[in-house]
């Protein structure tokens, strides 16, 4: 139920936990998104006649689980459009790969192209035509017996940019097989959770931090404490 799955809500803003079936937008599964269930609730819990205003702010990618805030306002998406545009909110990310990282921390810089066609980035030559530099921070923070635990920040918001460049660096993220892992999940899922969130609220202007509880399925368990 997404009532179970809210981290924040007031008339401005609603903020949910996706789960990792769940699509941000539609495409060409004609399967039901996350904001259509998101509107069912808000019509059935405020008795709203008529169409309910849901904006959508950012996305994750259908196999990625975590924090997403949509708008119940045009005033609140213009504002919240502008923060992540403007690079002004928060995001960090969990990622469970099966390879340990060479150096505990640091800094991964490359050159990403997307390949439409595929719906995949691939890492290139900076002089590459259609090349984006693709910049994140990465921290070991958790390891079980066969899987490891990065705490990932971006510097940029390229296409599939996390699970591109762990996979150059070596260290594919658990269950994903575009990417190079050699097992899928058994719910079609990847090992990568929108962890926490941090912005600016679009009236009150005070600071909204959520944390996004980890899925209860899996590996992920095991890292439940970190």
């Amino acid at each position: 139920m997404i009532s179970e799955r809210i981290l924040y809500e007031d008339n401005h803003i609603i903020v949910v936990n996706k789960l990792p079936s769940e699509l941000t937008q539609g495409d060409k599964t004609g399967d039901a998104t996350l904001p259509d269930l998101i509107k069912t609730y808000l019509k059935e819990k405020y008795q709203k006649p008529g169409n309910v205003f849901l904006g959508v702010v950012h996305r994750l990618d259908r196999p990625t689980s975590g924090a997403l805030v949509f708008a119940r306002t045009s005033k609140a998406l213009e504002r919240l459009n502008a923060q992540f545009r403007n690079k002004e909110t928060n995001k960090v990310y969990w990622a469970i790969v099966g390879q340990k990282p060479s150096k505990p921390k640091g800094t991964l810089v490359d050159f990403l192209k997307k390949n439409e066609a595929q719906n995949k980035s691939y890492v290139v030559a900076e002089n590459s035509p259609g090349a984006k530099k693709a910049i994140l921070h990465y921290a070991l923070v958790g390891s079980s017996e066969r899987y490891f635990l990065l705490e990932i920040q971006l510097e940029t918001g390229r296409h599939h940019q996390i699970r591109c460049q762990l996979a150059h660096m070596g260290a594919v993220i658990k269950g994903d097989l575009k990417y190079g892992d050699k097992r899928s999940n058994p719910d079609g899922s990847i090992c990568l959770h929108a962890r926490t969130l941090r912005f600016e609220h679009p009236t009150t202007k005070e600071t909204i931090s959520v944390v996004a509880p980890l899925p209860q399925i899996g590996i992920w368990t095991a890292f439940e404490k970190n």
